[in-house]
């Protein structure tokens, strides 16, 4: 059986390649060592969060399936940092850890372009310069034009508590074997990781009533462009705050030498963002306690996932430390936590396109490119296969600037500057995150998935129909003057105003910190009879009042947009340019970036350096 791609892995970053290959005509094998795992969370049952709640959106809007299915059935959703700028808003929402794979492994078996196998790919079928396939465990050679790897923390992986260590994968799932060392025989260069996951508890041995109450939120939320739906406030699920007690630190600091990451066990690094319980309380020493989350991980189930607190300490004292948490001293361990090894591959291997830059037709994405969580490598298996199809086609690849969404920031980080730990995506990175705003991602991507034929005719004419509708809103509110009377008041009694016997422009109104645009929608009911979503309304509001914000830093982005326009020749030798430090000229020659913009964003390559680099790019440019 041979296809166009074969996408090897069946986590998010695998269930993105496939769907976006088969939504461009091609032919896909998706390979799993377990079907029934396709779509699996292990860890943290949750989508979205900081900075990762607008990658889903971005997915989405470029026609991708994890919003999609995050909607599906959420246990709980909300919004985050509403009390910031809306540069930081995100949406983070508890999924159901069977529901949400269920529901994804359905939407392939209805896929006509998809075939799900269950085998373990152990080596590619390559020449010097070409990948063309994939040889299975049982010895069956599968040809194709495209191969992705989406083998995220399966290669060569080991489960490790305390002294106890062993060859498997997450969730019981058995390790990849032969793979990874297949990858160094052909001279892919890769490297140890870790991550770690906290122990579930049965719900019914938990005293819930020593926690904080942590609520869903109501209204219009959704992660997809699509969702007409939304699950109110009554039918959502609540989580619970606690925090670590006295003894809880007294335990850990009296075992500190059995626990793995202290006692020799582990060697690898793992994420800094999301460190074990007993490197928090050696790290940060003078916190009295450590807050946690109980949340749950099915809507029927009885398995409550402890948030915060990953661990590399044995089973007994996993026990020890559980029962020393309020609310949880008779609490009944179901899953002890974990840390697990696997290998990946240097992400400074790939280019932009997240191609293999020594073979043509091998792409990667997710945690064998360094990464740690779904969305990460949901965003990076969209964007493989979406370029892998495209080489397929003969057509340039689509990347993503840094000013243009945080799957482009992600994705240049990864492939500019590399990474020794798994790579987190966080607003921080993200110099343009007004910009990269939860609203604005459809208005940013999705006329890229209607060019691409990513975009579904619904999704296509859905987008169109709401840029009119905004354009249309904006104009309106630009135009028209609320006359003083009941409907103003309201209006700046809700934004904290005194009355007023003048008449205000809407749109000027609008900028005023405090005020809404939906008490301000019967003062102007043309408004309101386009038949805007809230979500779209918010985007509007957004745009009016941050509209100097944001002139400013496009502004700042299309002077950085100068430097993507210069190009660097794939064969320039940086040893020979004069003026080029020696850091500069072997960080350079490591990562041959394909633009200016590129180089000045590699570490230990210097402003100095870049002028150095384009006086000679100007003299090569002169000599043709």
């Amino acid at each position: 059986m041979d296809a166009d791609v074969i996408v090897v892995g069946g986590g998010h970053g695998g269930i993105e390649a496939a769907f976006a290959c088969a939504h461009l005509g091609k032919q896909v094998i998706l390979l799993s060592l377990d079907k029934k795992m396709i779509g699996n969370t292990p860890c943290n049952p949750h989508i979205g969060g900081s900075a990762k709640g607008v990658v889903v959106r971005e997915i989405d809007a470029l026609g991708g399936m994890m919003g999609i299915l995050a909607d599906h059935d959420p246990l709980q959703i909300k919004m985050l940092n509403t009390a910031k700028g809306p540069g930081v808003r995100c949406l983070r929402a508890q999924v159901d850890k069977y529901g949400y794979p269920a529901y994804a492994q359905k939407l392939l078996d209805e896929e006509p372009n998809i075939t799900v196998l269950e085998e373990e790919a152990v080596a590619l079928l390559h020449d010097s310069s070409r990948v063309y396939g994939v040889i299975l465990r049982n010895g069956e050679k599968l040809k194709s034009k495209a191969v992705i790897l989406t083998t995220g923390t399966y290669m060569d992986s080991r489960i490790i508590r305390g002294d106890e260590v062993y060859e498997e994968g997450p969730d019981g799932v058995k390790a990849s074997k032969g793979l990874s060392a297949s990858l160094r025989e052909m001279g892919i260069e890769t490297f140890r990781l870790k991550t770690g996951t906290p122990p579930r508890m049965d719900k019914a041995s938990i005293d819930f009533s020593k926690g904080q109450v942590e609520p869903g939120q109501a209204g219009y939320l959704n992660f997809s462009f699509l969702s007409d739906r939304y699950i109110p406030l009554e039918g959502q699920m609540q989580c619970h705050l606690i925090y670590t007690s006295p003894k809880t630190l007294q335990i850990i600091r009296e075992n500190i030498d059995k626990s793995a990451l202290y006692n020799g066990s582990i060697t690898s690094v793992g994420p800094r963002y999301c460190p074990a319980i007993e490197s928090k309380v050696i790290r940060f020493g003078d916190k009295e306690r450590h807050q946690l989350f109980l949340e749950p991980e099915t809507r029927d189930g009885n398995s409550i996932y402890l948030q915060g607190f990953s661990t590399a300490f044995p089973r007994n004292i996993q026990e020890d430390l559980v029962h020393s948490l309020p609310g949880l001293e008779e609490a009944k361990i179901l899953k002890y936590a974990y840390q697990i090894e696997y290998d990946a591959i240097r992400p400074l291997q790939f280019d932009s396109s997240l191609k293999l830059k020594a073979y043509d037709g091998l792409y990667g994405a997710g945690q064998i490119l360094g990464t740690s969580g779904y969305e990460e490598a949901a965003g990076l298996g969209l964007m493989a296969g979406l370029n892998a199809c495209r080489a397929i086609d003969g057509l340039p690849p689509i990347v993503l600037r840094r000013d243009e969404a945080y799957i482009g920031v992600m994705i240049d980080d990864l492939v500019t500057k590399g990474t020794e730990e798994p790579y987190r995506l966080l607003s921080s990175r993200a110099e343009y995150r007004l910009l990269l705003r939860h609203d604005n991602a459809d208005q940013r991507l999705t006329h890229i998935a209607i060019e691409t034929g990513l975009a579904s005719k619904e999704r296509t004419e859905k987008f169109n129909r709401k840029i009119e509708n905004l354009k249309k809103a904006k104009e309106l509110l630009s135009t028209t003057t609320i006359s003083p009377g009941p409907s103003l008041d309201h209006i700046l009694k809700e934004g904290g105003y005194p009355a007023s016997q003048d008449g205000y422009r809407a749109e000027s109104l609008l900028k005023r910190p405090g005020i809404s645009i939906f008490p301000m929608l019967e003062a102007v009911p043309p408004v309101q009879e386009l038949g805007l979503n809230p979500d779209s309304l918010s985007s509007l509001e957004t745009g009016i009042k941050y509209e100097g914000y944001i002139k400013l830093a496009l502004e700042d982005a299309q002077r950085l947009q100068k430097a993507e326009m210069v190009l660097i020749p794939e064969e320039i030798d940086y040893s020979s340019i004069q003026g080029l430090a020696l850091e500069a000229r072997e960080k350079l020659s490591a990562v041959r970036p394909k633009t200016l913009g590129q180089a000045e964003r590699i570490p230990g390559v210097n402003p100095a350096d870049c002028a150095a680099l384009l006086l000679a790019l100007k003299r090569m440019k002169n000599e043709l």
